[in-house]
């Protein structure tokens, strides 16, 4: 199984990017995919993740309503589209895949991606 996440780069505040990320290998269209993050010093914490059934879930406050999760490749990719990006947005971002419905914990995801590199400058 491979995650191959892409999209990642420098912006400028205020702007948008759109991470993508492709699974290989099986099936995840009925499990949950999601998105992580790891700003530098900082523990790798949850941003966002689409369930097995549809329903999508946020890190609140401080995504919520700028980040869009959305499920691509017939249910075997996960985009991000984020927008009005800031500075405290920089971080390498993670997809994951699980084999259960999905959720905030990174132990639910058994498998990820390499990461990719999301700077914003102010």
């Amino acid at each position: 199984v491979q995650l191959q996440a892409s999209g990642g780069g420098l912006v400028q505040a205020g702007g948008s990017l759109r991470l993508s990320c492709a699974a290989s290998g099986r099936s995840f269209s009925r499990y949950g995919m999601g998105w992580f993050r790891q700003a530098p010093g900082k523990e790798r914490e949850f941003v966002a993740t689409t369930r097995w059934n549809g329903r999508n879930e946020y890190l609140p406050d401080s995504v919520n309503g700028r980040f869009i999760i959305t499920r691509t490749n017939a249910g075997n990719g996960v985009n991000l589209q984020m927008n009005s990006l800031t500075p405290e947005d920089t971080a390498v971002y993670y997809c994951a895949a699980s084999i259960t419905g999905g959720g905030r914990s990174a132990s639910e995801y058994p498998y990820w991606g390499q990461g990719t590199l999301v700077t914003v400058s102010s």
